[in-house]
């Protein structure tokens, strides 16, 4: 799977977009970065994700329960924690 970089408006962070099994997916990688920049970056990822053949894929170094209260309307979430104690979490538009 080849991943290209893609300019988000207002993001601080890389995000990678890719396309898996007909899905769009958008994904970053947070886990080097403070609070409020993890959900700065995932509220404006979600910003792409427009339709229910897209995905926003975030990696988290904890789960981040705010951002799940705050999004709870428009988006489901499925978060895995990696063998290093990461978190992945997938966004799916309702």
């Amino acid at each position: 799977m080849q991943k290209e970089l893609v300019q988000i408006p207002r993001t601080t962070l890389d995000f990678y977009k890719y396309e898996q099994d007909g899905i769009t997916y958008y994904e970053f990688d947070a886990t080097g970065c403070q609070p409020p920049e993890p959900m700065v970056n995932a509220i404006n990822g979600l910003s792409m994700i427009q339709s229910d053949k897209e995905r926003l894929v975030g990696i988290f170094f904890h789960e981040p329960a705010p951002l799940y209260d705050r999004i709870a309307e428009h988006f489901t979430h499925e978060a895995t924690e990696l063998e290093n104690g990461d978190y992945r979490i997938v966004f799916k538009k309702i």
